[in-house]
């Protein structure tokens, strides 16, 4: 038997199983949610005024979000505690409402909204599909650079934003990004905070969506973006984003902005226009809920790192094992977020997700992680371990690597 009829009969075996497995989005486990049961029960009808003596049933409170809920919150973003705004649920409703009247009125120092000026972004590659999706549909024209183990390709924002007006920001994860699991270093974090854009309102718009997200113990800090920006003399220049979405439940929680005081009172003053303000309910669910959560949201954290680096290391060894030897595929080796990016070293990404769609396995549709949904290369499948229970994530990574091996044993055969 040869080798590709041996990787033909092991597909097949696969096949035959009737297998439904799914690793298409980076979801929270069930473990993940139950970790955060005791926050349906954290407010009743004993306990519905806050510290501040803010009743909850009603509107006050104000546009920022109840001041016990942002100096909890503020340690996720790494801000003060008058640097931070609360919204509802997910960091994308945010971002929308951010960019939206960054089109119609500008941002902060702007002198005339964005819209009439063609804007670009700059995002990164491989990047966040539903980053893509808001930002196109909204109507910026996105402009790619490679995301590298530093960070952002500085040296293509450089040049992108040195001459070009129209290029009015860059839209993209700092820590742990997705898919590739990589941060921005201090280097390209001090190079991007002062980069000297043709746009005099250029803005770092950063979904630090994983900021508190870590795999491993003792984790490195990340570069304080906003810290950096006002030692560089730019302090509006950068506005932070992050959610509670995978940190208690998907379904309800908190999106998060962090920016500097001025911006606080820019951006209040605009997002007050469409809301008297968030959900404080929620809010104050969540304080009560940490507040009792032994060693509070980094003691939360932890818990989460227990049920999900057994997952990573799993695919990490499952890869190892199948694909080390064989130069067909390289991948990242993330310390925190929920993804690992993988690259095949031939242009057979597609027919990967296609085979292992056969075999029964969901995978990120290929060219996800690309603004246009086309891969250029077709190599980069993005893995999402997180969602299924340990066993399924072995299974799933052993159909991953003999779709690897099949599909690049049909291209060399082509």
């Amino acid at each position: 038997m040869t080798d590709y009829d041996a990787l033909q009969k092991q597909f097949q075996d696969f096949k035959s199983r009737n297998l439904s497995l799914n690793m298409e989005r980076g979801q929270p486990a069930n473990a993940n949610f139950d970790l955060s049961l005791p926050i349906l029960s954290a407010v009743d009808e004993n306990n519905y005024t806050t510290d501040s003596g803010v009743d909850i049933r009603n509107y006050p409170g104000g546009i920022l979000g109840l001041s016990e809920a942002r100096e909890l919150f503020c340690e996720q973003l790494n801000v003060e505690s008058d640097e931070i705004m609360l919204g509802n649920n997910s960091s994308l409703e945010m971002m929308s409402r951010f960019l939206t009247w960054a089109l119609l009125r500008g941002v902060n120092g702007s002198t005339k909204g964005w819209v009439n000026d063609s804007p670009k972004l700059i995002v990164t590659v491989p990047g966040y599909d539903r980053h893509f999706l808001l930002a196109r549909e909204l109507g910026f024209e996105l402009v790619t650079v490679k995301m590298t183990g530093n960070g952002p390709d500085m040296d293509a924002v450089e040049k992108l934003v040195a001459n070009d007006a129209a290029v009015k920001g860059i839209y993209f994860v700092p820590t742990y990004s997705n898919p590739t699991g990589d941060t921005i270093s201090k280097d390209f974090a001090e190079r991007l905070v002062k980069v000297k854009a043709a746009a005099n309102d250029f803005t770092i718009f950063a979904d630090d969506a994983y900021s508190v997200h870590h795999l491993q113990d003792n984790p490195t800090a990340a570069p304080n973006l906003l810290q950096m920006a006002k030692e560089a003399g730019s302090p509006n220049r950068v506005i932070l984003f992050g959610s509670t979405s995978k940190v208690t439940f998907a379904s309800g929680g908190l999106g998060l902005a962090g920016m500097s005081t001025d911006n606080i009172a820019y951006w209040s003053k605009a997002m007050s226009t469409g809301s008297i303000g968030p959900n404080k309910a929620e809010q104050w669910r969540h304080v009560l809920f940490l507040r009792k959560y032994p060693g509070g949201l980094k003691g939360l954290m932890q818990g989460h790192a227990k049920i999900l680096k057994p997952k990573f290391d799993k695919v990490q060894e499952v890869l190892n094992r199948e694909l080390g030897n064989h130069n067909l595929a390289t991948w990242t080796d993330p310390r925190g977020g929920y993804f690992v990016s993988l690259d095949t070293i031939q242009p057979v990404a597609s027919r990967v997700v296609e085979l292992a769609k056969e075999a029964g396995l969901a995978l990120t549709p290929t060219g996800a992680t690309f603004p246009d949904g086309t891969d250029p290369e077709n190599r980069n499948i993005r893995i999402a371990p997180t969602r299924p229970p340990l066993e399924e994530v072995e299974l799933a990574m052993e159909i991953v690597a003999c779709c690897i091996k099949l599909a690049s044993a049909e291209a060399s055969q082509a």
